[in-house]
Protein backbone atom coordinates (compact mmCIF):
# COMPACT_ATOMS: atom_id res chain seq x y z
CA UNK A 1 0.00 0.00 0.00
CA UNK A 2 1.23 3.50 -0.86
CA UNK A 3 2.61 5.54 2.06
CA UNK A 4 0.60 8.58 3.12
CA UNK A 5 2.27 11.90 2.31
CA UNK A 6 1.60 15.24 3.99
CA UNK A 7 2.77 18.76 3.21
CA UNK A 8 2.45 21.39 5.93
CA UNK A 9 2.96 25.09 5.35
CA UNK A 10 2.90 28.16 7.56
CA UNK A 11 5.48 30.51 8.91
CA UNK A 12 6.98 33.94 9.37
CA UNK A 13 6.51 33.73 13.16
CA UNK A 14 6.43 31.01 15.80
CA UNK A 15 2.65 31.49 15.99
CA UNK A 16 2.32 29.84 12.56
CA UNK A 17 5.28 27.45 12.70
CA UNK A 18 4.66 25.64 15.99
CA UNK A 19 1.02 24.72 15.28
CA UNK A 20 2.23 23.11 12.02
CA UNK A 21 4.93 21.16 13.88
CA UNK A 22 2.41 20.05 16.55
CA UNK A 23 0.04 18.78 13.82
CA UNK A 24 2.90 16.97 12.06
CA UNK A 25 3.99 15.31 15.32
CA UNK A 26 0.48 13.98 15.96
CA UNK A 27 0.13 12.79 12.34
CA UNK A 28 3.47 11.00 12.67
CA UNK A 29 2.30 9.28 15.85
CA UNK A 30 -0.81 7.99 14.06
CA UNK A 31 0.84 7.25 10.72
CA UNK A 32 4.47 6.28 11.52
CA UNK A 33 5.19 5.26 7.92
CA UNK A 34 3.99 8.57 6.45
CA UNK A 35 6.29 11.05 4.68
CA UNK A 36 6.33 14.73 5.60
CA UNK A 37 7.48 17.91 3.90
CA UNK A 38 7.20 21.50 5.14
CA UNK A 39 7.11 24.52 2.85
CA UNK A 40 8.00 27.95 4.20
CA UNK A 41 9.36 31.34 3.18
CA UNK A 42 13.07 31.60 2.37
CA UNK A 43 15.10 33.45 5.02
CA UNK A 44 12.38 33.22 7.67
CA UNK A 45 12.64 31.44 11.01
CA UNK A 46 10.85 28.29 9.83
CA UNK A 47 13.94 27.42 7.75
CA UNK A 48 15.80 26.83 11.06
CA UNK A 49 13.01 25.74 13.42
CA UNK A 50 11.44 23.03 11.24
CA UNK A 51 14.70 21.05 10.60
CA UNK A 52 15.40 21.29 14.37
CA UNK A 53 12.05 19.56 14.91
CA UNK A 54 13.17 16.77 12.57
CA UNK A 55 11.34 17.63 9.33
CA UNK A 56 12.47 18.55 5.81
CA UNK A 57 11.56 21.99 4.50
CA UNK A 58 11.64 23.82 1.16
CA UNK A 59 11.60 27.61 0.89
CA UNK A 60 9.59 29.88 -1.40
CA UNK A 61 10.54 33.41 -2.53
CA UNK A 62 7.59 35.08 -0.82
CA UNK A 63 6.97 37.82 1.73
CA UNK A 64 3.95 39.58 3.16
CA UNK A 65 2.05 42.32 1.40
CA UNK A 66 2.75 45.57 3.25
CA UNK A 67 -0.40 47.38 4.42
CA UNK A 68 1.28 50.74 3.82
CA UNK A 69 2.83 51.94 0.55
CA UNK A 70 6.17 50.24 0.10
CA UNK A 71 8.69 49.42 -2.62
CA UNK A 72 8.45 45.80 -1.46
CA UNK A 73 4.86 45.74 -2.72
CA UNK A 74 6.09 46.30 -6.28
CA UNK A 75 7.86 42.92 -6.09
CA UNK A 76 4.91 41.13 -4.48
CA UNK A 77 3.10 40.04 -7.70
CA UNK A 78 6.35 38.57 -9.09
CA UNK A 79 7.09 36.77 -5.81
CA UNK A 80 3.55 35.37 -5.72
CA UNK A 81 3.64 34.07 -9.30
CA UNK A 82 7.14 32.63 -8.82
CA UNK A 83 6.07 30.92 -5.58
CA UNK A 84 2.88 29.45 -7.08
CA UNK A 85 4.93 28.02 -9.98
CA UNK A 86 7.50 26.56 -7.58
CA UNK A 87 4.65 25.18 -5.44
CA UNK A 88 3.25 23.32 -8.45
CA UNK A 89 6.69 21.79 -8.99
CA UNK A 90 6.94 20.72 -5.31
CA UNK A 91 3.44 19.19 -5.43
CA UNK A 92 4.22 17.29 -8.65
CA UNK A 93 7.42 15.87 -7.14
CA UNK A 94 6.10 15.01 -3.67
CA UNK A 95 2.50 14.04 -4.56
CA UNK A 96 0.89 14.71 -1.15
CA UNK A 97 -2.43 13.23 -0.08
CA UNK A 98 -3.35 16.30 1.99
CA UNK A 99 -1.90 19.81 2.32
CA UNK A 100 -2.26 21.64 5.66
CA UNK A 101 -1.87 25.41 6.04
CA UNK A 102 -1.45 27.13 9.40
CA UNK A 103 -1.50 30.71 8.12
CA UNK A 104 1.09 33.34 7.38
CA UNK A 105 2.09 34.43 3.87
CA UNK A 106 4.28 31.34 3.37
CA UNK A 107 1.24 29.07 3.12
CA UNK A 108 -0.64 31.14 0.52
CA UNK A 109 1.07 30.10 -2.75
CA UNK A 110 1.39 26.43 -1.78
CA UNK A 111 -2.25 25.94 -0.79
CA UNK A 112 -3.42 27.97 -3.81
CA UNK A 113 -1.45 25.59 -6.06
CA UNK A 114 -2.82 22.55 -4.18
CA UNK A 115 -6.38 23.82 -4.66
CA UNK A 116 -5.68 24.33 -8.39
CA UNK A 117 -4.52 20.71 -8.61
CA UNK A 118 -7.52 19.34 -6.71
CA UNK A 119 -5.45 18.18 -3.70
CA UNK A 120 -7.55 18.39 -0.48
CA UNK A 121 -6.48 21.24 1.80
CA UNK A 122 -7.12 21.97 5.47
CA UNK A 123 -6.65 25.42 7.02
CA UNK A 124 -5.93 26.09 10.67
CA UNK A 125 -6.80 29.61 11.85
CA UNK A 126 -5.39 30.50 15.28
CA UNK A 127 -6.92 33.92 15.86
CA UNK A 128 -10.33 35.38 16.61
CA UNK A 129 -10.05 37.33 13.35
CA UNK A 130 -9.06 35.58 10.15
CA UNK A 131 -5.70 36.32 8.54
CA UNK A 132 -5.49 37.59 4.94
CA UNK A 133 -3.95 34.35 3.66
CA UNK A 134 -6.59 32.06 5.15
CA UNK A 135 -9.44 34.29 3.93
CA UNK A 136 -7.93 34.12 0.42
CA UNK A 137 -7.75 30.31 0.56
CA UNK A 138 -11.02 29.55 2.37
CA UNK A 139 -13.38 29.13 -0.59
CA UNK A 140 -11.39 26.16 -1.97
CA UNK A 141 -10.38 24.53 1.33
CA UNK A 142 -12.07 21.28 2.34
CA UNK A 143 -11.94 21.99 6.09
CA UNK A 144 -11.15 25.01 8.30
CA UNK A 145 -10.17 24.35 11.93
CA UNK A 146 -10.70 27.34 14.22
CA UNK A 147 -9.98 28.23 17.85
CA UNK A 148 -12.74 30.81 18.42
CA UNK A 149 -16.50 30.79 18.02
CA UNK A 150 -18.39 32.94 15.45
CA UNK A 151 -15.77 32.43 12.72
CA UNK A 152 -18.54 32.12 10.09
CA UNK A 153 -18.02 35.89 9.76
CA UNK A 154 -14.96 34.94 7.70
CA UNK A 155 -15.43 31.36 6.50
CA UNK A 156 -18.19 29.17 5.04
CA UNK A 157 -20.05 27.76 8.07
CA UNK A 158 -20.25 24.20 6.70
CA UNK A 159 -16.43 23.97 6.46
CA UNK A 160 -15.68 25.11 10.02
CA UNK A 161 -14.59 22.76 12.79
CA UNK A 162 -14.17 24.27 16.29
CA UNK A 163 -11.06 22.43 17.50
CA UNK A 164 -8.98 24.96 19.44
CA UNK A 165 -5.34 25.72 18.69
CA UNK A 166 -2.76 22.94 18.48
CA UNK A 167 -0.20 22.91 21.27
CA UNK A 168 3.00 20.94 21.62
CA UNK A 169 2.14 17.65 23.30
CA UNK A 170 5.17 17.86 25.60
CA UNK A 171 3.36 20.73 27.39
CA UNK A 172 0.71 18.35 28.73
CA UNK A 173 3.17 16.81 31.19
CA UNK A 174 5.21 19.79 32.40
CA UNK A 175 4.68 19.19 36.13
CA UNK A 176 6.86 16.08 35.90
CA UNK A 177 9.66 18.15 34.34
CA UNK A 178 10.16 20.61 37.20
CA UNK A 179 13.39 19.09 38.57
CA UNK A 180 14.86 18.71 35.07
CA UNK A 181 13.94 22.35 34.31
CA UNK A 182 15.60 23.71 37.47
CA UNK A 183 18.81 21.89 36.52
CA UNK A 184 18.64 22.84 32.83
CA UNK A 185 18.39 26.58 33.58
CA UNK A 186 20.74 26.32 36.59
CA UNK A 187 18.16 27.87 38.93
CA UNK A 188 17.93 28.09 42.71
CA UNK A 189 14.88 25.99 43.65
CA UNK A 190 14.32 27.99 46.84
CA UNK A 191 13.51 31.14 44.82
CA UNK A 192 10.48 32.02 42.70
CA UNK A 193 11.08 32.03 38.93
CA UNK A 194 9.51 34.45 36.47
CA UNK A 195 9.40 33.61 32.75
CA UNK A 196 9.24 36.61 30.38
CA UNK A 197 8.05 35.97 26.79
CA UNK A 198 7.67 38.53 24.02
CA UNK A 199 7.23 36.28 21.00
CA UNK A 200 9.83 34.87 18.63
CA UNK A 201 11.03 38.26 17.36
CA UNK A 202 10.69 40.01 20.71
CA UNK A 203 8.57 42.76 22.27
CA UNK A 204 10.39 46.07 22.55
CA UNK A 205 8.16 47.62 25.24
CA UNK A 206 8.22 44.50 27.44
CA UNK A 207 12.03 44.29 27.14
CA UNK A 208 12.43 47.97 28.02
CA UNK A 209 10.13 47.54 31.01
CA UNK A 210 12.01 44.50 32.32
CA UNK A 211 15.33 46.34 31.92
CA UNK A 212 13.99 49.31 33.89
CA UNK A 213 12.87 46.93 36.69
CA UNK A 214 16.05 44.85 37.03
CA UNK A 215 16.82 46.33 40.51
CA UNK A 216 13.18 45.67 41.51
CA UNK A 217 13.38 41.97 40.54
CA UNK A 218 16.70 41.67 42.36
CA UNK A 219 15.22 43.29 45.49
CA UNK A 220 12.28 40.86 45.33
CA UNK A 221 14.86 38.03 45.12
CA UNK A 222 13.20 36.37 42.13
CA UNK A 223 15.07 34.78 39.22
CA UNK A 224 14.05 35.68 35.69
CA UNK A 225 14.23 33.58 32.52
CA UNK A 226 14.05 36.36 29.94
CA UNK A 227 13.42 35.59 26.27
CA UNK A 228 14.31 38.86 24.57
CA UNK A 229 13.52 37.77 21.00
CA UNK A 230 15.77 37.77 17.97
CA UNK A 231 15.65 41.54 17.38
CA UNK A 232 16.75 42.57 20.89
CA UNK A 233 19.02 39.83 22.25
CA UNK A 234 22.31 41.72 21.84
CA UNK A 235 20.85 44.77 23.64
CA UNK A 236 20.23 42.79 26.82
CA UNK A 237 22.70 39.89 26.77
CA UNK A 238 25.06 41.63 29.21
CA UNK A 239 22.48 41.43 32.03
CA UNK A 240 23.41 37.77 32.41
CA UNK A 241 26.09 39.14 34.75
CA UNK A 242 23.28 39.40 37.32
CA UNK A 243 22.80 36.08 39.15
CA UNK A 244 19.03 36.70 39.00
CA UNK A 245 18.80 36.74 35.18
CA UNK A 246 19.03 34.09 32.44
CA UNK A 247 18.91 35.78 29.02
CA UNK A 248 17.88 33.95 25.84
CA UNK A 249 17.31 35.05 22.27
CA UNK A 250 14.84 32.20 21.84
CA UNK A 251 13.79 29.26 23.99
CA UNK A 252 13.88 25.96 22.13
CA UNK A 253 13.04 24.01 25.30
CA UNK A 254 9.69 25.68 25.97
CA UNK A 255 8.32 22.78 28.01
CA UNK A 256 11.23 23.16 30.44
CA UNK A 257 10.84 26.95 30.57
CA UNK A 258 7.16 26.57 31.47
CA UNK A 259 7.99 23.84 34.00
CA UNK A 260 10.54 26.09 35.74
CA UNK A 261 8.24 29.12 35.92
CA UNK A 262 6.12 30.14 38.91
CA UNK A 263 4.75 33.24 37.16
CA UNK A 264 4.71 34.00 33.40
CA UNK A 265 4.71 37.44 31.74
CA UNK A 266 3.65 37.21 28.09
CA UNK A 267 2.20 38.79 25.01
CA UNK A 268 -1.27 37.50 24.10
CA UNK A 269 -0.96 36.07 20.60
CA UNK A 270 -3.39 33.23 19.94
CA UNK A 271 -0.75 30.49 20.08
CA UNK A 272 0.74 31.79 23.33
CA UNK A 273 -2.69 32.07 24.97
CA UNK A 274 -3.59 28.48 23.97
CA UNK A 275 -0.29 27.15 25.31
CA UNK A 276 -0.54 29.09 28.56
CA UNK A 277 -4.06 27.76 29.22
CA UNK A 278 -2.70 24.21 28.90
CA UNK A 279 0.36 25.00 31.02
CA UNK A 280 -1.84 26.37 33.80
CA UNK A 281 0.59 28.75 35.53
CA UNK A 282 -0.32 32.27 36.81
CA UNK A 283 0.01 34.66 33.86
CA UNK A 284 0.31 38.42 33.42
CA UNK A 285 -0.69 39.29 29.85
CA UNK A 286 0.73 42.45 28.25
CA UNK A 287 -0.96 42.43 24.82
CA UNK A 288 0.66 44.10 21.83
CA UNK A 289 -1.40 47.14 20.76
CA UNK A 290 0.21 47.05 17.28
CA UNK A 291 -1.79 44.18 15.75
CA UNK A 292 -4.83 43.97 13.45
CA UNK A 293 -8.17 44.65 15.19
CA UNK A 294 -6.30 44.78 18.54
CA UNK A 295 -6.85 41.01 18.70
CA UNK A 296 -4.24 40.40 21.42
CA UNK A 297 -6.19 42.58 23.87
CA UNK A 298 -9.36 40.65 22.99
CA UNK A 299 -7.54 37.34 23.54
CA UNK A 300 -6.22 38.45 26.95
CA UNK A 301 -9.52 40.02 28.00
CA UNK A 302 -11.39 36.77 27.35
CA UNK A 303 -9.08 35.08 29.89
CA UNK A 304 -8.85 37.94 32.43
CA UNK A 305 -12.65 38.32 32.60
CA UNK A 306 -12.83 34.74 33.93
CA UNK A 307 -10.34 35.60 36.68
CA UNK A 308 -7.86 33.29 34.94
CA UNK A 309 -5.07 35.81 34.23
CA UNK A 310 -3.99 39.41 34.92
CA UNK A 311 -4.21 41.87 32.03
CA UNK A 312 -2.04 44.99 31.99
CA UNK A 313 -2.24 47.30 28.98
CA UNK A 314 1.16 48.28 27.61
CA UNK A 315 0.29 51.97 28.09
CA UNK A 316 -0.35 51.36 31.82
CA UNK A 317 2.76 49.31 32.61
CA UNK A 318 4.55 52.06 34.53
CA UNK A 319 1.63 52.77 36.85
CA UNK A 320 0.30 49.22 37.35
CA UNK A 321 3.06 46.64 36.98
CA UNK A 322 4.96 46.65 40.29
CA UNK A 323 1.82 46.79 42.43
CA UNK A 324 0.03 43.97 40.63
CA UNK A 325 3.14 41.81 40.26
CA UNK A 326 4.12 42.24 43.94
CA UNK A 327 0.65 41.29 45.21
CA UNK A 328 0.61 38.20 42.93
CA UNK A 329 4.12 37.20 44.04
CA UNK A 330 3.16 37.45 47.73
CA UNK A 331 -0.23 35.68 47.43
CA UNK A 332 -0.10 31.90 47.04
CA UNK A 333 -3.94 31.96 47.03
CA UNK A 334 -4.09 34.26 44.00
CA UNK A 335 -1.46 32.20 42.19
CA UNK A 336 -3.46 29.02 42.83
CA UNK A 337 -6.77 30.64 41.80
CA UNK A 338 -5.40 31.98 38.51
CA UNK A 339 -3.76 28.64 37.79
CA UNK A 340 -6.94 26.62 38.42
CA UNK A 341 -9.13 29.00 36.39
CA UNK A 342 -6.88 29.18 33.31
CA UNK A 343 -6.69 25.37 33.16
CA UNK A 344 -10.51 25.26 32.83
CA UNK A 345 -10.29 27.22 29.55
CA UNK A 346 -7.65 24.94 27.99
CA UNK A 347 -8.32 22.72 24.98
CA UNK A 348 -5.51 20.20 25.47
CA UNK A 349 -6.90 17.82 22.84
CA UNK A 350 -6.96 20.41 20.03
CA UNK A 351 -4.08 18.83 18.09
CA UNK A 352 -5.81 15.44 18.13
CA UNK A 353 -9.10 17.04 17.01
CA UNK A 354 -7.35 18.68 14.02
CA UNK A 355 -5.69 15.39 13.03
CA UNK A 356 -9.10 13.68 13.32
CA UNK A 357 -10.29 16.12 10.63
CA UNK A 358 -7.27 15.32 8.45
CA UNK A 359 -7.99 11.59 8.81
CA UNK A 360 -11.60 12.21 7.72
CA UNK A 361 -10.34 14.03 4.61
CA UNK A 362 -8.14 11.02 3.77
CA UNK A 363 -11.16 8.68 4.07
CA UNK A 364 -13.28 11.05 1.92
CA UNK A 365 -10.53 11.20 -0.70
CA UNK A 366 -10.15 7.40 -0.79
CA UNK A 367 -13.91 6.94 -1.11
CA UNK A 368 -14.37 9.50 -3.88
Amino acid sequence: MRKLKFILSGGGTGGHIYPAIAIADELKKRHPEAEFLFVGAKDRMEMQKVPKAGYKIKGLWISGFQRKLSLKNALFPFKLISSILKSHKILNQFEPDIVVGTGGFASGPLLKAANQKGIPTLLQEQNSYAGITNKWLASSAKRICVAYENMERYFPKEKISFTGNPVRQDLLEINSKREEAINFFNLDKTKKTVLVLGGSLGARKINQHIEKHIPYFEDENVQVIWQTGKLYFLDYKHYEASPHFKIYEYLDKMALAYAAADIIISRAGAGSVSELCVVGKPVIFIPSPNVAEDHQTKNALAIAQKNAAILIQESKLDEEFTGRFSSLLKSEDQQRELSENIKKIAKPMATKAIVDEIDRLIIEKNNS
